[in-house]
């Protein structure tokens, strides 16, 4: 099962090249630990504090084509490069003034023998930036490798000027939108050519130079901090490739294009006309807008992008349906200047489904040359598979894995249209999709790393983060340790979580602060966050219990977690704390047993008071080993046809799925995807936030279907630190047979199964080279070796 409709045809070769060389190494390579040559540079009136878009360009002469050019270049807030003319890469990797990323790239392949023009835009949305975009002066930053690229080093000899073509048009939405601004852009102020070395005229001037570049080796015998404290890149560069509308779906005046028009054949607008075209995508991507066009003086083009489209009473309803509805969304707005092939793209992408372009014409015609977009994100690919020949199944591996596509870029999102935030909660499940079936960690590590850089003073991690507005979940610092324990299973790199243990025992030190003499969790401060739940008891998505104490639901989370932490303490040598903390957890299972049973319901209470009950608490109770092997299976049936139960949404159901194969129920999943059914009968494209009505159309939590086919249904585990050994449990789930692979470290993992008889299975398991396991069917276990085994119960 490996969708490609939605994948961008047209890979673009420069993308390919960056990705090839961006981890090289070079035989004349500096020490980029220490202070760099090259200095921060800035526009000499700019106070890098306030919105600005400003053009850095250089000339270098070399004296042959080189046959490598490798140079470090960073910004504050974000650059787009240029070498002759040609679009190279964006950039900076988000990260924090502690941490700020720059790229290595090799310009080799963009370089001729003579004069070339190095150029960046770079920009400010200052109080407009996303809240994931943290912030200290605006600058650029660009350092040669080694001797031979020196010449390129930013200084004074950089020229800048400030341009006047842009202001931002903040986003007015009845919702949480924090993904910067729209663009409002001005033709006749735009220097068009610049990136070729045109436009040398008085607004350019020598730019200013702040201070040295300073990565973390640089700051020994100083004491003080720079304004950014450099760090290389640890994630590839993002994919980008071209990609054309599917269709348009209305116009007024009506019939103003023929059938099959796109986008892709120039469209005349009238002098004094007003025209609107509704295109769709076919499907939510993201991408950078790209619009051609020509003449038009005194025109305006207005762009609004939308997941959905709107009933006048604010419902989305079926999404592929567009007929009395309207569009709402973030905007740009294009004032044409009468020139020739005019191409404005945006300076950030745009999340959408659905565009529509506005044109109120001047006194000459504007011709609407071209318009496309150019998808991009995070390159992970689909290397897994999995087949049950089950048209819905399909369905949900293809919309699943856009969803998960959608919601990575140089971070995890929660949402690519309205936050771009890299929240805890959304980012376990992610990391599992990653390493089921892209098998590429190196966002998922990157994850862990800023949530751990992200730590308060009091102990816990920040919620989401990169993020300049603090928030605290003190449920998803929880969620954090169990990520580092999945990493710790699905990785070989044992570095990487040694390196988080002093946060994870800050994060329960937290905890044990707050624990009350009952061994129930206490008051606690922040946003207790759990799930969306809209019933009597819950409050923003915060379950009975959490701020006035006494939560058997949190109690039992952090039950669960120090049962993965304890793992992880003994493993790398805090044995001490290792059996405090499975103390702690024997004693919290005990107490809200004792404390929230309800005997004659068989079910356990959000609180002492027992008035209320959930899923969330029953099914945590199951996976924290509050209720026993023997006790899971009738336990677990209860809470799922127990009618006056909070039910869990779409995010907390991957802790429902984990309880239900723990409990050995497994068997049902399949039954349980209702909820996915109704997103694709409903239109969606990607999973949505929460049941109907949502904000969002895209969140990556709702993915988790593609981890448990493989987890669950395959029964794919990790049985030893490191993947060292594999247990398959599988879970037909009255399916006469299926088959599965995923990316191991070693290798694919592969599984080929079918029914037989009435309790029977027979097919093959494949594992990688130098990896073992078990193989378990109704009570009965096989010893798995590498290689092919076959299997017959």
């Amino acid at each position: 099962m490996n969708p490609s409709a939605y994948l961008p045809v047209f890979v673009l070769l420069l993308v390919l090249t960056q990705l090839s060389g961006q981890n090289s190494t070079s035989a004349d390579v500096r020490d980029l630990d220490r202070t760099w040559p090259a200095r921060w540079i800035a526009h000499p009136e700019d106070d890098g504090k306030a919105f600005g878009v400003y053009h850095f360009k250089k000339s270098i002469a070399l004296p042959a084509k080189p046959e490598t050019f490798r140079i470090h270049v960073s910004a504050d807030n974000r650059y787009k490069l240029y070498v002759n003319g040609q679009y190279i890469t964006y950039g900076p990797a988000r990260g924090d003034e502690l941490n700020w990323r720059y790229e290595t790239l090799d310009l080799a392949p963009y370089l001729k023998a003579g004069e070339n023009v190095l150029a960046a835009v770079v920009w400010n949305f200052a109080e407009h930036r996303p809240v994931a975009q943290h912030s200290s002066h605006t600058g650029f930053i660009l350092q040669g490798d080694s001797s031979a690229e020196r010449i390129a080093d930013t200084d004074s000899t950089w020229s800048v000027a400030a341009s006047q073509a842009y202001a931002p048009i903040p986003v007015r939405l009845n919702a949480y939108y924090v993904v910067g601004p729209g663009e409002d852009f001005n033709a006749a102020d735009y220097p068009w050519g610049w990136e070729s070395g045109a436009g040398s005229g008085p607004d350019y001037v020598h730019a200013r130079e702040l201070e040295a570049g300073r990565p973390t080796g640089s700051l020994a015998n100083w004491g003080g901090r720079p304004l950014h404290i450099l760090v290389p890149r640890t994630i590839p560069l993002m994919e980008e490739s071209d990609q054309a509308f599917e269709s348009v779906r209305r116009t007024v005046p009506e019939g103003l294009v023929g059938k099959g028009y796109h986008g892709a054949e120039p469209l005349t607008i009238r002098a004094g006309q007003k025209a609107t075209l509704l295109f769709d995508q076919g499907h939510l991507t993201n991408a950078y807008p790209v619009l051609e066009f020509s003449g038009g003086a005194g025109s305006e083009i207005r762009i609004t992008y939308a997941e959905s489209l709107y009933h006048p009473d604010g419902s989305k309803g079926n999404r592929n349906e567009v007929v009395g509805k309207e569009i709402k969304g973030n905007t740009d707005v294009i004032h044409p200047d009468g020139g020739d092939r005019r191409t404005y793209e945006t300076l950030w992408w745009r999340t959408f489904r659905y565009v529509q372009v506005e044109v109120t014409a001047g006194a000459e015609p504007l011709v609407l040359e071209r318009f496309r977009s150019r998808f991009t994100g995070y390159p992970m690919e689909d290397n897994a598979q999995f087949q049950a020949d089950r048209n819905l199944l399909d369905q949900i591996w293809e919309v699943g894995w856009r969803t998960q596509r959608l919601c990575a870029v140089e971070n995890y999102f929660d949402c690519p249209y309205y936050e771009q935030l890299q929240y805890a909660g959304d980012t376990r499940i992610q990391c599992l999709v990653s390493a089921y079936v892209s098998g590429d960690l190196r966002l998922f590590r990157n994850a862990l790393e800023s949530y751990r850089d992200s730590r308060l003073p009091f102990g816990l991690t920040q919620s989401r983060y990169p993020s300049y507005d603090p928030q605290v979940i003190p449920t998803f610092s929880l969620v954090w340790i169990t990520m580092v324990h999945d990493y710790w299973m699905l990785s070989e790199d044992a570095e990487t979580v040694q390196l988080m243990l002093p946060g994870i025992l800050d994060v329960l030190a937290w905890y044990e602060r707050h624990m009350e003499g009952n061994d129930l969790l206490g008051p606690m401060e922040w946003w207790g966050f759990v799930d969306w739940v809209y019933e009597e008891g819950w409050a923003h998505g915060v379950p009975p219990g959490a701020e006035d104490g006494q939560s058997a639901l949190i109690s039992l989370q952090l039950a669960y977690t120090l049962n993965k932490a304890s793992e992880l303490l003994e493993a790398f040598g805090y044995g001490a704390e290792a059996g405090r903390y499975r103390d702690l957890k024997d004693r919290i299972n005990t107490a809200v047993r004792a404390h929230c049973m309800v005997p004659g319901r068989g079910l356990l209470a959000d609180t002492p008071n027992k008035t209320y009950f959930s899923q969330h608490t029953n099914a945590l109770a199951i996976l924290s080993g509050a209720v026993t092997e023997a006790e899971a299976g009738a336990w677990m049936q209860r809470l799922l046809d127990d009618s006056d139960i909070r039910r869990t949404t779409f995010y907390f159901s991957f802790y429902l799925f984990e309880a239900l194969q723990q409990a050995g129920l497994a068997d049902s999943y399949l039954d349980r995807l209702e909820p996915w059914e109704d997103m694709l009968n409903r239109g969606l494209t990607t999973f949505a936030e929460r049941p109907e009505p949502t904000r969002s159309d895209c969140h990556a939590w709702s993915a988790s279907p593609l981890y448990h086919f493989l987890s669950l249904v395959c029964g794919i585990q990790p049985d030893a630190p490191g993947f060292e050994r594999v247990r398959i449990a599988p879970s037909l789930n009255g399916l006469p047979g299926i088959s599965g692979s995923m990316p191991h470290p070693k290798g694919e993992l592969a599984v080929d199964l079918k029914a037989s008889g009435t309790q029977g299975i027979s097919g093959t398991v494949r594992l990688p080279e130098g990896v073992t396991g078990t193989f378990h069917w109704q009570g009965a276990t096989l010893a798995l070796e590498p290689g092919e085994n076959a299997i017959r119960l």
